[in-house]
């Protein structure tokens, strides 16, 4: 087997039109389903049954750096939602030199994010939410 590599660099993050850059050091980016696919019920007598969640929701989870232009860009869909329901925008996450895709037709901002003020700049923590996520969790392919 070859050698693999990882590049945060190529990690691309498309939010409507937009491609998202000026993303925080560190852990900068995390995609997660709502709820577990599948739930167990042991019963009384120790017989095991599964069950299905057919809840795809998700979230989109990642911060910026504090002096991002990003930042403009993530208020103005925020409002735009309170306003007249009209922030709601796709997302695309791809891993550029490996198999990882993410997607959703329609996130909207959940939360925005709470501002926190020091000596030294911080970062904004953004989170959108989907009704369906669809993800396919892949390795490096270089």
């Amino acid at each position: 087997m070859g050698q693999k590599t990882y590049d945060a660099k190529n990690i691309s993050m498309i939010v409507g039109t937009k491609p998202i850059t000026g993303l925080a050091d560190g852990s900068y980016l995390t995609v997660r389903r709502n709820e577990d696919a599948w739930t167990l019920q042991v019963g009384a007598d120790g017989e095991p049954v599964r069950s299905k969640s057919n809840n795809r929701s998700g979230q989109f989870e990642f911060n910026l750096q504090q002096g991002s232009d990003e930042n403009d860009f993530f208020s103005e869909l925020a409002l735009a939602d309170e306003v007249s329901n009209g922030g709601v925008v796709p997302v695309l996450v791809k891993d550029n030199l490996g198999k990882s895709l993410y997607a959703a037709e329609s996130v909207w901002v959940k939360k925005i994010p709470d501002s926190e003020f020091a000596k030294e700049t911080g970062a904004r923590t953004w989170l959108m939410e989907t009704g369906i996520l669809s993800a396919f969790v892949g390795s490096s392919n270089t």
